[in-house]
């Protein structure tokens, strides 16, 4: 059996150089990789602010999970990668306000650095097609 394969772009020139998509759908299934807070132009949103970055973060996953023909209701998998696990619960809050009644499975971790240092989370997630 062979599914379709889309590719979902966000317009990000780093797309294009690195070789990576905002977010793939094979067949019912969404994968969308880590994502940064960042607006159109790729400017870090909320400088120093976890809770203002998590919160782009989400909006970027939404908007992407949207334009694959589904939404947050679907997601199944959360990843929230922080660079200091003290920042869990102000990152953790903020989601709860996008996943409270959905309740996908959640992974929290901290790393020692982003590509850009001025993020402090980068969220991935995984969701399915709107039924």
């Amino acid at each position: 059996m062979e599914l379709d394969r889309e590719l979902i772009s966000n317009g990000n020139p780093m797309e294009r150089i690195v070789g990576f998509s905002r977010a793939v759908r094979v067949g019912p299934f969404i994968s969308i990789g880590g994502t940064a807070p960042v607006d159109a132009k790729g400017n870090t949103v909320g400088i120093g602010d976890v809770a203002a970055q998590t919160r782009q973060c989400l909006e970027i996953i939404k908007a992407a999970l949207e334009q694959a023909g589904s939404g947050l209701p679907h997601v199944v998998r959360t990843r929230v990668i922080l660079t200091d696990i003290d920042n869990w619960k102000a990152a953790i809050d903020v989601r709860k306000d996008y996943f409270r009644d959905i309740r996908p499975v959640d992974t929290i971790m901290a790393i020692d650095r982003f590509v850009n240092p001025e993020w402090l989370v980068e969220i991935e997630a995984d969701a399915v097609m709107d039924s």
